[in-house]
């Protein structure tokens, strides 16, 4: 089973399980991690705005236009930010390691 990295605001890193077809959002949510996801994963907040390690970014898929301007909401925004919830694991993300900002925006309270 594919294994990735949370690092959290205070530095601590966790590695996990990321069973394949899973969100970023949905393996945090798996493993008690706290990565909000107000919308639930529907596209809809910033809420589950996670940091990817630069040497993971591109491997990712490009960013729709979608995720593009909900990004512009995110708390800490960086070049290499990216929503959780449109992270899906697969096998080529065997590894991935993503930084939890320490805050988010939720315009949905």
């Amino acid at each position: 089973m594919p294994k990735m990295t949370f690092i959290e605001p205070n530095g601590t890193r966790r590695e996990v399980d990321a069973p394949l077809g899973l969100s970023v959002l949905e393996v945090a949510h798996k493993n008690g991690l706290d990565l909000e996801g107000a919308c639930e994963g529907s596209l809809a907040c910033s809420t589950c705005h996670v940091i990817v390690e630069p040497e993971w970014f591109d491997v990712l898929n490009e960013a729709s236009e979608d995720e593009e301007d909900m990004l512009d909401l995110a708390f800490g925004l960086t070049k290499t930010s990216r929503l959780g919830c449109q992270i899906i694991i697969s096998e080529e993300l065997d590894g991935l390691t993503v930084r939890l900002p320490g805050g988010s925006n939720n315009a949905m309270r």
